[in-house]
């Protein structure tokens, strides 16, 4: 009997999420599963390598000293593929996490290249708010989040994919002709992301420097809701530039002039250089590729 490839990766997979049941879950499969691979590892190394305890996983100090070895015949199975240059070996399901301004922009492109690039390499995608993708990839339930700034936790993986400039957009019968004033703006309901965003914060508080304002701020966790609010002349919003720059080339939407903005969202494809597999490094590398591809395309426009 020889060890196999399946048995390190669910031995990787079960010391990092430190449940064989998270462990199946990633893996596409069923925990007896996981623990049968487990147990002919152990029989294969005739070593222990992990005990249960209460629904816990723990590694035995063999099984911490063997983690090191599994990761990095995993790595090298991983630049083999590469140097071969077979992409259609790599197999398996990325769990990518991306925020909705993502979705609104250039995930439609992304999502084609990462198709061409691995044909037989699964998605499953999550579209949520950027604190909950930083959630989700501390927990690793994630591989590969793109987000931006500001985070909450270090992540040893970072790709830049650029800034994207806030702009106020109005339908052309709300927006004001020639700059806008503060008054201008308030005489409309202000749309904007969430509570509790980096967005509605700054929001708030520009607004709540004139108190003597009534100012009507209409949050929403949905950034399409506001832009078709938008669109259908129910209020004024601050949208990143790429998330409308067809409405407004197209004179469904008109860009205000107003001498304030949110501060630009600063984008990156976040993931865990140590644990990943290499295949995510490349895919956040692709990502880089589509999103300046992107911006050249919106400059054009």
């Amino acid at each position: 009997m020889r060890l196999n490839l399946k048995q390190l990766e669910a031995f990787i997979w079960v010391a990092d999420m430190q449940s064989f049941r998270r462990a199946a879950d990633r893996l596409n499969t069923t925990q007896p599963n996981i623990s049968a691979r487990i147990a002919r590892l152990e029989t294969v190394l005739n070593t222990q390598l992990m005990t249960r305890d209460a629904g816990s996983v723990h590694l035995t100090d063999k099984g911490r000293d063997l983690l090191a070895h599994a990761r990095r015949v995993m790595d090298a199975a991983d630049a083999m593929i590469v140097a071969a240059d077979q992409k259609q070996l790599v197999s398996g399901t990325l769990r990518l996490g991306v925020t909705e301004m993502i979705v609104h922009t250039w995930l439609r492109d992304y999502l084609r290249a990462l198709k061409e690039t691995y044909p037989n390499l699964s998605v499953e995608l999550t579209v949520d708010l950027s604190a909950n993708l930083e959630r989700g990839l501390e927990e690793r339930t994630l591989d590969l989040t793109v987000q931006n700034r500001p985070f909450q936790r270090l992540s040893s993986g970072e790709t830049p994919l650029g800034s994207y400039d806030m702009v106020w957009v109005a339908a052309p019968d709300v927006a004001v002709t020639g700059p806008a004033s503060m008054e201008d703006l308030a005489r409309h309901p202000i749309l904007t992301h969430a509570r509790n965003t980096r967005l509605f914060d700054q929001v708030a508080a520009h607004f709540a420097q004139r108190r003597d304002l009534n100012v009507h701020l209409v949050p929403s966790s949905n950034l399409a809701a506001c832009l078709h609010m938008t669109l259908d002349g129910m209020g004024i919003a601050t949208l990143p530039a790429a998330m409308v720059a067809a409405e407004i080339a197209c004179g469904a939407l008109q860009r205000m002039t107003y001498d304030w903005a949110p501060t630009p969202l600063d984008f990156y494809a976040r993931f865990d250089a140590e644990k990943a597999p290499g295949v995510v490094a490349q895919c956040a590398a692709i990502a880089a590729g589509i999103a300046q591809a992107y911006d050249k395309k919106m400059l054009s426009l």
